[in-house]
């Protein structure tokens, strides 16, 4: 819903002509019934627009030739982004959420290959699996996992990264990461609503992009959610003024607040 109501923007970041038959009036209803729906629509435009930065940026300067999309829920890069046609995509997640998409997006064509593959990410073993079909095709590997990390446990996540890790050709991990500050301030607001779905927030790490060290996972670009709502014209009301009043802050606390949360390109070691 987020991205159909930029999509109608005269002045979109980008343009999405799937989003608002996907989100349905569900989606609407969704976007009235969070508290503070509407006005959170920022941080999720912005970090759409930074993702396709980045994975275009994979593709054409760093020759990805393979996007794995885990938890893709209702993403439509694979058919609205400007993608060479020789790019193999694959959206990997829940059999129900695939077949809705599929069937919503009947008769549109993908600009690459694309495949869906069914799939509980919680399965480890049907995780493997996955990863090591996509592997063996595959020279130079993005994974995005967009808006799926802060659902899970640390532990699951550690899981995740050393399953990633150990197949040689996924290169780059692409990540949104909130900090422990963030999460608290998320649970204020919608914490209850989350709860009550069955998705409450858990992974912020206090370190930071350190975590993913021990896995072989080292940041390769960090994007501030912060600074790139100011870059893109799409922050929240009063935010020049208060990254002027930042400014007047010690360097640390100037750092600590940039990393709050971002978009973060992981490379393998």
């Amino acid at each position: 819903m987020y991205r159909a109501m930029e999509s109608e923007r005269p002045d979109a970041l980008f343009w999405d002509p799937y989003a608002r038959m996907l989100a349905g009036p569900e989606g609407e209803a969704m976007v009235r019934a969070m508290p503070k729906g509407r006005q959170s629509a920022w941080a999720m435009i912005v970090r759409t627009a930074v993702m396709d930065e980045l994975i275009m940026n994979a593709v054409n300067r760093d020759g990805a030739d393979t996007v794995l999309n885990l938890a893709a829920g209702l993403d439509t890069r694979p058919y609205r982004l400007s993608l060479p046609g020789t790019v193999r995509w694959v959206d990997a997640d829940l059999a129900d959420v695939l077949a809705y998409k599929e069937t919503r997006l009947a008769g549109k064509e993908p600009v690459c290959a694309l495949e869906y593959a069914n799939i509980d990410l919680t399965d480890s073993a049907a995780r493997l699996a996955l990863f090591e079909r996509v592997d063996a095709r595959a020279n130079r590997t993005i994974v995005i996992t967009e808006g799926l990390l802060v659902y899970l446990e640390p532990s699951q996540v550690e899981d995740l990264a050393r399953d990633l890790h150990a197949h040689l050709t996924f290169n780059w991990w692409l990540i949104d990461l909130a900090s422990p500050r963030v999460l608290k301030m998320l649970e204020r607001t919608w914490g209850k609503h989350l709860r009550a779905g069955g998705a409450p927030m858990r992974f912020g790490p206090k370190e930071g992009t350190v975590f993913f060290a021990p896995f072989g996972w080292t940041e390769r670009e960090f994007r501030s959610m912060w600074e790139e709502s100011l870059r893109l014209n799409r922050s929240m009301r009063f935010a020049r003024l208060r990254h002027w009043v930042g400014r007047l802050y010690p360097k640390k606390k100037r750092e600590e607040f940039r990393r709050m949360s971002g978009i973060v390109l992981l490379e393998r070691e």
